[in-house]
């Protein structure tokens, strides 16, 4: 992947389709997909499951290898990426306590293993666990659990946060606590995040800017500013409206396209 030469934007993607081959047959995920993200913006990524969404993030994490089009990340001095991705579940090493599960993504470096553990230890206390370093994670909730996972990719400091559905399989209040910490670690960091959901309210609440992927092969079907300024209120009328009017535009997009939308 190139460096961009636009320094306004951290990720540049043009015209970005993926397909693969299968039993024979030829499935396309992503077609034709345009997208910029500015440096320390917070993007949601909304649609329906199987429209790509946790494809594009692959993508961006150099797993997955786009078929045609390009996706140009700014790299470091060093001519590395800067991302990290966190998934829906923790995928925490259960034979490992949370500061060993924390430092997991640091073994592969240079760092001294000094300052290593002082990356994880500080990494741990900006989500709130650096207390319970020494547990294991069958000692810890499921919220817990998923603090740990942000603190394993915050630990390697990357620019860049992909956030794959984190919290979807947390109860409501988890989930809201959660979002909570990640808008308070987001302004301490200024980390640019990408986070893809199902949930329009969560993506709302959360993102300066909305992205409705559709279709079958996934293509960009809208895109939402969302100016309502911070901090912000969950059920303020102003973000049910801008809710509404994205799951209103969702759904007649998908009754056009026969999408199998689910909000």
């Amino acid at each position: 992947m190139e460096a961009l030469s636009a320094p306004q934007n951290i990720i540049e993607i043009r015209g970005l389709g993926l397909s693969f081959e299968q039993d024979g047959q030829r499935t396309e995920v992503l077609r034709g997909l345009d997208l910029d993200v500015a440096r320390g913006e917070f993007l949601a990524i909304v649609g329906s499951s199987g429209v790509g969404k946790s494809t594009l993030l692959r993508v961006l994490m150099d797993l997955a290898k786009p078929t045609s089009g390009s996706v140009k990340v700014t790299q470091n001095p060093k001519g590395n990426r800067d991302l990290a991705l966190v998934f829906q579940d923790s995928r925490l090493l259960p034979w490992r306590r949370v500061l060993s599960n924390t430092l997991f993504g640091l073994e592969k470096t240079s760092l001294p293993k000094a300052q290593r553990q002082e990356r994880a230890l500080k990494a741990l206390a900006l989500v709130g666990l650096r207390d319970l370093a020494d547990r294991w994670p069958y000692q810890l909730s499921g919220g817990q659990r998923q603090r740990v996972s942000l603190a394993r990719a915050l630990a390697v400091d990357p620019e860049i946060l992909l956030m794959d559905e984190p919290f979807s399989a947390l109860d409501v209040a988890t989930r809201e606590n959660l979002q909570d910490e990640l808008i308070r670690i987001r302004a301490q960091t200024g980390k640019t995040i990408i986070f893809v959901t199902h949930d329009i309210d969560e993506a709302v609440y959360l993102a300066d800017r909305i992205v409705a992927l559709g279709g079958k092969p996934g293509e960009v079907r809208s895109v939402k500013v969302i100016d309502i300024p911070r901090p912000r209120r969950r059920n303020a009328i102003a973000l049910q409206e801008i809710s509404q009017t994205i799951k209103d535009a969702i759904t007649a997009e998908a009754v056009a396209a026969r999408d199998d939308w689910v909000i």
